[in-house]
């Protein structure tokens, strides 16, 4: 329930803090003494749309705040906590909102700057205003639905829908891009497979580019290596010249000096060391020798070979190790082809198996709303009858959204209410046909029906009585105050008959000070709630009978067991 309100600069207010308990509250007072403001400024607070006219004049910023307790299970303070603006277990909401003449706006929950949409999302759930030319929970189909559904607690029914709904569409979607990817890929298969195919033809080995380029020199200039191979071969072993009988006769000398100074041992060794490595030189330059030869079949090979997988890689990636890499990537796409039709199939046979269920629970939810659409119709006209409108015809229209099988969020249906206040006339949509008057009094019956399923917890009536008088006045009145058993009920009215009924009475009035007018509002204490009661029932000047009137109709207030 709202709990407190403070308000400042705003309109002929300048400065308001105003508490409030449960209940059916009244605000009375002369006309132009202020009593909507405290509407605008409640409907501001929960997401209204601000302008600079709200600003008291001279003044460069309206402040408006208000504190809010709600029940700990109420679905606001969870969605407060996965936002962050509320921590477990807290059940008071503060709002802020600063209406500032240079556009810089700012609004606040809980101390924490916010978005305007965030209040917006949040007002539905808790505030819900009802001006006599504003009835916004009755005129908008969803609303309509929702009160439905409230009325015969089809919520759980709706849940199980929705979850399955939800699986549902999300295959579709699954499907849609499973199916594109597909079909993307099949367009392009044949350019994939002949990538992959010139590729694989060509049977690259890592690396082979780099064996070639080295062994494409040795063929190009065998001629020269051979007999660069055979010069060397000839200098380690042409006879008594060459390096080997040379060190063969270093060493003859060496060991003759060994045998004289034992220091020049070491020598002979480093000589047969160097034999031995000589010698394996000698063995590989041979070797060599005899390998080299031109061929020009291998040569003419290998340049038609470089010159293949050079515009192979210029190709595809720029380099051997690319193309590699993109030939595995064509061959796991062609893959993915292969298989896409079973996958394809399966996905096809989870979004029939969705479809199936979701459907026959819309069907089961359609059913059932149409069962409890009698029900709330025979409610409402009988609450009608007693608000005297007993001439009156009220219905509910179930009908499927756009063919037998479309479905939304909420169902396959769409709900109307329809109303026809004369007889013989057709029974037309609510918010058609219906005046001022007559749509208070529907939306009344409908939010005395539903006050034990409805969950928002403060109800603002704006004047919704009126057109209406004396019996049916007394009617309202009663009915506003047994709402005050499960809302918060806050109503601005000029009816004595609705104000006597009152848990508590405000009186907004005004006054001027320092040639600035003023508003104030105060809470009535007994004595002033006959006086004020009495005051509405005389006008001008109070008589004794107006009181005694007073006295009686507020005596004669009595709850409902």
């Amino acid at each position: 329930m709202l709990t407190e309100l403070r308000i400042s600069n705003f309109g002929v207010i300048e400065q308001l803090a105003v508490r409030f308990d449960s209940g059916f509250i009244v605000f009375t007072g002369e006309t132009g003494a202020g009593k909507s403001l405290l509407i605008d400024a409640v409907t501001l607070l929960v997401g209204g749309r601000a302008s600079t006219e709200h600003i008291r004049a001279q003044a460069d910023e309206a402040d408006l705040e208000a504190a809010f307790v709600l029940s700990p299970d109420h679905p606001i303070l969870h969605l407060l906590q996965d936002k962050g603006f509320a921590r477990a277990g807290e059940t008071e909401i503060l709002i802020r909102r600063v209406i500032s003449r240079t556009g810089r706006n700012r609004t606040y929950l809980n101390g924490n700057l916010c978005p305007v949409h965030l209040l917006e999302e949040l007002g539905g759930a808790l505030v819900d205003v009802h001006g006599q030319h504003e009835q916004q929970s009755l005129l908008s189909s969803s609303a309509q639905l929702e009160a439905l559904d409230s009325f015969g607690r089809l919520h759980s029914l709706r849940r199980d829908y929705q979850a399955a709904y939800k699986t549902w569409r999300e295959q579709m979607a699954e499907l849609e891009t499973v199916t594109a990817q597909i079909t993307q890929r099949r367009e392009r298969e044949d350019l994939l497979r002949f990538q992959f195919q010139e590729i694989a033809e060509a049977e690259v080995e890592a690396d082979e580019d780099a064996r070639l380029d080295q062994e494409r020199p040795r063929l190009m200039h065998s001629q020269q290596l051979g007999e660069l191979s055979e010069q060397v071969h000839e200098l380690l072993y042409a006879g008594d010249q060459g390096v080997l009988s040379l060190l063969a006769a270093a060493r003859k000398v060496l060991s003759k000096m060994d045998a004289v100074d034992a220091t020049t041992a070491g020598w002979t060794r480093i000589v047969d060391d160097a034999v031995i490595v000589l010698r394996d030189l000698a063995d590989q330059v041979r070797h060599y020798r005899d390998r080299v030869e031109a061929n020009p079949a291998r040569l003419m090979e290998i340049e038609q070979r470089l010159d293949r997988l050079h515009r192979l890689t210029k190709k595809y990636g720029g380099s051997l190790e690319a193309m590699l890499a993109l030939q595995e990537s064509l061959r796991a796409q062609l893959a993915q082809l292969d298989t896409a039709e079973t996958r394809l199939q399966a996905l096809a046979r989870a979004v029939e198996d969705g479809a199936r269920c979701a459907h026959e629970l819309a069907g089961r939810l359609s059913r059932k709303r149409v069962e409890v659409a009698k029900k709330l119709a025979i409610q409402v006209t009988k609450e009608l009858a007693a608000l005297r409108m007993d001439r009156t015809r009220f219905a509910v229209e179930v009908s499927p959204l756009s063919g037998e099988t479309a479905c939304g969020q909420t169902g396959q249906d769409a709900v109307e209410f329809v109303f026809s206040a004369n007889p013989g006339e057709p029974l037309k949509p609510l918010a058609r046909v219906a005046s001022g008057g007559e749509l208070s009094r529907v939306m009344l019956a409908l939010k005395t029906i539903l006050a034990e399923s409805d969950q928002v917890p403060v109800l603002i009536f704006d004047e919704v009585d009126a057109g209406v008088g004396g019996a049916v006045a007394e009617v309202m009145g009663a009915r506003l105050r047994d709402l005050g058993r499960h809302h918060q009920v806050l109503c601005v009215t000029h009816l004595p008959q609705v104000g006597s009924q009152a848990h508590a009475h405000y009186l907004v009035e005004k006054e001027v000070r320092q040639k600035r007018t003023v508003t104030q509002v105060r809470l009535l204490t007994p004595g002033e709630r006959k006086e004020e009661v009495a005051r509405m029932l005389a006008g001008v000047t109070v008589t004794k009978s107006a009181r005694a009137a007073a006295a009686e109709m507020m005596g004669s207030v009595k709850d409902k067991p």
